[in-house]
């Protein structure tokens, strides 16, 4: 973790006209603030203790046992400045969003005195109950302990209510009492470790490790988002229950235009990001980009890079931070992945990288990329891994909300594929050929206008259809939804990787032998980019991945295209898929199979709350209103043919509801029984409400909505999306 002094690149530009005032002070002077790193804690720490944190904080260590008394108080006093009374184990359950139990400072011995006390004990270790969280298994109602511990590597930090409301945030590791992950950040530490260790062992092979300690996987996660008037919000209880719309035919206006995308921000929502910011600058959560998105009512904020960890920590905040913040201004943020149909959904981009300790970014290709054979092992690895492990890269991102998603033309299809751009195109075209001899070049774009300049070209374009994308010195995997922690879906590509970085390591040391000269270790990597290129290139694709050719392309190509999260999940109870994480120490086998059991388990469950609160709907509000409808379109007719005039085009519409209404009835009936149904068998059910409640769905929706553009806007109980995406303006 970074402290307030080395964070050139989030703070205003030297030489910034923007004006600083006591109201308005520039970031750099309170980023990170409520975070117990950098400055807060060489402040607080003696010199000693503070290097002990600080080597637990940058270089992955545990922290020492003889220094956690001094740390405990240190943190409790600076928690206690700040205005909290409590402190709690904040940690990442697989429900898939984050937990805290508090704990107050008071403690009153024996005598009735009363005294704040914090101990290195309760700083480094906590006990919730571990039997009503999601456990696959693992902890039965009546096992309940579970542990907590520390992640030391994620700086302890104060969490404040819009109330002001202030609590101690210690982020901590969940496991049962048989020491099996139950959480989300658990496995991702161990996978962080695994593809840090086989990333080494390239290293040592080409003599780059010399002064290289360690290997850090780092994230930036892109977040994207709707913002819509919190009183409309309470007005759906689709939205309040489900995080989507279930119901809403489509406002005459979406993004048609394309407007919104980068369009100025509305002032009310600029206040609220303000704010956001504000607040996520003292969490020392890096925010860096803010933009309107392609839909109306849709934004994003990213932040920089941090290590692997820290980021998908920092995301849970964000997530948190965004929807306190958002009510403050009364807005609702809606995170779900399609919250309205028709309209650009939402995701959530990871772009991941290596580097090393001493600030190399191994994914770096630099200026003569033909001649960075180090750079090109690791690229193949990551083209192997996503060729061979596809299918638990798409069981990765699985999840109801993203099955809206993936596919449309708003997202990558649900084929896993890799978009490496012109130029790496070019070296793989070359080393299959032979030896490549050339690095394809940018140049520079002339403007064809003298007031403007040249600008200097990458050698490659980039390509947003594809899930997968190379961006110039990291992978971006664009294919996570907006809700998903980036913890797992991390967690999968690392473990794939950490696997694929083990072959090539494992087959460079045999080829290269014992002592390598430099002509053998070259060899060694030619021979092998040669073979793994040729092998594994079917999932390389820098075309269009939302044409209808890509996919039977794709399928020529022998790319598997699982379209929902029923048929993706089971993907995680393969035998390979248990090898895989046994292997390299990430999950045990029960571990992944609980984990699969509990992302199968939701599925069912939010699909069936989709369906209740869908036919809650549709019997309480809109079929009584249709019905209203139809009553008094029927009584204008009637009285329209009592009066001797005919009325073709009333009777024609008075048909027409009756018909939907019809229509409408049958649907929810079908919603009822496919809900009411139930089955033993997780995994078989999950295939069976795919088959039979989606398509109910589909269709009562369909009704619905045609019912929705015929009844009069007094008699329509719900907000329109005309309502809710224009309110933002």
């Amino acid at each position: 973790m970074s402290s307030p002094r080395n964070i050139e690149s989030f703070i205003l530009e030297e030489g910034s006209t923007m004006e600083v005032t006591e109201n308005n002070p520039p970031a750099s002077e309170y980023f990170g603030r409520l975070t117990f790193s950098g400055d807060v804690m060489l402040k607080r720490l003696p010199p000693d203790v503070a290097l002990s944190l600080s080597s637990t904080i940058e270089n992955g260590h545990s922290l020492d046992p003889m220094v956690a008394n001094t740390v405990a108080a240190a943190m409790k006093e600076w928690a206690i400045e700040h205005g909290a009374t409590h402190f709690c184990h904040w940690f990442h359950p697989l429900t898939g969003s984050t937990a805290e139990k508090h704990d107050a400072f008071l403690s009153v011995n024996a005598d009735g005195v009363a005294i704040e006390k914090f101990s290195g004990n309760a700083l480094i270790l906590g006990e919730p109950d571990a039997s009503s969280f999601p456990s696959g298994g693992i902890r039965d109602t009546y096992e309940a302990r579970g542990y907590t511990a520390w992640d030391g590597n994620s700086p302890a930090f104060l969490l404040s209510t819009t109330e002001g409301v202030t609590t101690l945030c210690i982020p901590t590791a969940f496991v049962s009492y048989t020491g099996e992950a139950l959480d989300m950040k658990t496995p991702l530490i161990r996978s962080a470790q695994a593809v840090a260790k086989q990333a080494g062992r390239i290293l040592r092979f080409f003599g780059s490790d010399t002064e290289v300690n360690q290997v850090i996987g780092t994230l930036g996660c892109e977040q994207e988002y709707f913002l819509i008037d919190q009183e409309l919000f309470r007005d759906r209880l689709d939205l309040v229950t489900c995080g989507r719309t279930l119901l809403g035919a489509s406002a005459p206006k979406g993004h048609q235009l394309d407007d919104h995308y980068f369009g100025t921000i509305p002032a009310r929502v600029l206040s609220f990001m303000t704010e956001a910011e504000s607040r996520l600058f003292e969490l020392g959560v890096p925010v860096k980009t803010r933009h309107n998105e392609v839909a109306p009512g849709q934004y994003e904020v990213a932040p920089t890079f941090e290590t692997t960890n820290v980021a998908a920590d920092h995301q849970m905040l964000l997530m948190h931070v965004l929807r306190d913040v958002a009510r403050r201004h009364g807005f609702e943020c809606l995170m779900h992945e399609k919250p309205f149909a028709g309209i650009n959904g939402s995701g959530k981009h990871i772009n991941w990288s290596l580097s090393t300790d001493t600030g190399i970014n191994l994914l770096d290709p630099k200026a003569d990329t033909h001649t960075n054979l180090q750079f090109l092992v690791f690229l193949c690895a990551v083209i192997r891994a996503v060729d061979l492990h596809a299918d638990l890269l798409r069981a990765s991102i699985a999840s109801v909300g993203n099955d809206h998603r993936l596919g449309a033309n708003e997202a990558p299809p649900a084929i896993m594929s890799i978009f490496l751009g012109e130029m790496l195109t070019d070296i793989l075209d070359q080393f299959e050929a032979g030896k490549p001899r050339k690095t394809m070049k940018g140049g520079k774009l002339d403007m064809n206008a003298d007031s403007l300049p040249d600008i200097p070209r990458h050698s490659g374009d980039r390509n947003r259809t594809s899930p997968f994308a190379f961006t110039g010195n990291k992978f971006e995997f664009r294919a996570v939804g907006s809700t998903a922690s980036v913890a797992w879906p991390t967690t999968v590509l690392n473990t794939m990787i950490a696997e694929s970085l083990d072959f090539m390591a494992g087959q460079l040391e045999k080829r290269a032998g014992k002592k390598p000269t430099a002509a053998k270790r070259e060899s060694a990597v030619r021979s092998l980019l040669k073979e793994v290129a040729k092998d594994h290139r079917r999932v390389c694709f820098d075309g269009d991945g939302y044409g209808e050719e890509w996919t039977a392309e794709a399928e020529r190509r022998g790319l598997s295209n699982v379209r929902d999260s029923a048929h993706a999940l089971p993907a995680f109870k393969s035998r390979q898929a248990t090898s895989l994480f046994s292997k390299y120490g990430v999950l045990s086998g029960r571990e992944l199979k609980a984990r699969a059991d509990v992302l199968i388990e939701q599925y069912v469950a939010k699909l069936e709350i989709e369906g209740r609160t869908m036919s809650s709907l549709l019997r309480t509000e809109v079929l009584p209103a249709a019905l209203r409808t139809q009553a008094e379109l029927a009584d204008v007719v009637g009285a329209t043919q009592v009066a001797g005039v005919e009325c073709p085009d009333s009777e024609a519409e008075l048909r027409l509801i009756v018909g939907l209404v019809s229509d409408l009835r049958t649907a929810v009936d079908e919603i009822d029984a496919a809900v009411s149904k139930g089955g033993k068998d997780p995994e078989k059910h999950s295939k069976e409400l795919r088959t039979t409640l989606v398509p109910a769905m589909d269709r009562a929706r369909t009704a619905s909505d045609a019912l929705e553009r015929r009844i009069p806007a007094e008699l329509w109980p719900l907000p329109t999306y005309a309502e809710m995406l224009l309110v933002t303006r």
